[in-house]
């Protein structure tokens, strides 16, 4: 199998240097294997993402010489993929609705899962009127049993770059707690949709940074559980600002549109990559 890579941004604000490092690891290890770089936009979180903002991130993409393969795909419009996935995980029994509020959550968990969220004390899991709160409308999200999906110890590989040497990951999902994966403002989650979209379109190298690397133990899980290939993964360093903090949009930083608008040049700003 040709190898395949993707770079998948959510259009929930501007593109910055940190975004197009992992898109060049991408671009550049697809080339070096004689693969395919795909684009593909997350965009699950409909309210914050917007198309405005996912073209502003093709045309960053583009300016900066970056070319991949068409069509892009784009989760707003493969909702219908992601509920078929949640309804075998359904029928596997593995899923429960959940009516908590966050605050709810919050003071009822006594433990932190990899990104700092309070995990899930498991208040609605033997709930004996949920279909019928479910019939009246309520609002729910939908939590893996975490328990009953873990059934043997699960590993993934790892790669390095640039050798490309090969290493063996213990993944250890029970560490997120029992993780929304559908979630009530959306028919879907990060970790459900990445899995799918993954598979549907051959991902063979996941090249991210490292603030996912915890993410990846339930991505596993989830492979496992509905018959999808594992792909070999690498999680990058993530570039900081001045202060040692990760660049981010919550922090605003700067972004490539206001370095072109500064009169910054595709290789200038290359050239502020490690």
């Amino acid at each position: 199998m040709a190898a395949t890579l993707r770079f998948a941004p959510s259009p929930n604000g501007r593109l910055h240097l940190g975004h197009v490092y992992s898109a060049r690891l991408n671009a550049e290890l697809a080339e070096k294997l004689g693969g395919k770089f795909l684009l593909r936009i997350e965009d699950i979180d409909t309210t914050r993402c917007t198309s405005a903002l996912t073209e502003a991130c093709m045309d960053d993409l583009a300016w900066l010489g970056f070319r991949w393969e068409t069509p892009v795909r784009i989760q707003s419009e493969h909702f219908a993929d992601y509920a078929a996935a949640q309804a075998r995980l359904m029928e596997q029994g593995l899923l429960y609705p959940c009516f908590c509020t966050r605050r709810q959550v919050e003071e009822t968990s006594t433990a932190r899962d990899p990104d700092g969220a309070p995990i899930y004390s498991g208040t609605c899991k033997h709930l004996v009127d949920a279909q019928s709160r479910i019939a009246a409308g309520e609002a729910h999200a939908w939590r893996l049993d975490m328990a009953k999906a873990i059934s043997a110890p699960l590993e993934y590989v790892a790669f390095s770059l640039p050798e490309m040497t090969l290493t063996a990951v213990s993944a250890d999902p029970a560490v997120w707690g029992d993780a929304v994966l559908v979630r009530k403002d959306t028919p879907t989650s990060y970790h459900l949709s990445v899995v799918v979209d993954d598979a549907l379109q051959g991902i063979t190298h996941v090249v991210r940074g490292q603030d996912l690397e915890a993410s990846t133990s339930i991505h596993v899980l989830l492979q496992q559980l509905l018959g999808l290939p594992t792909p070999l993964y690498h999680h990058h360093e993530l570039l900081q600002d001045d202060e040692g903090r990760k660049l981010s949009k919550s922090l605003s930083s700067r972004s490539i549109t206001e370095l072109r608008a500064a009169g910054e040049t595709p290789e200038s700003v290359l050239g502020l990559l490690p």
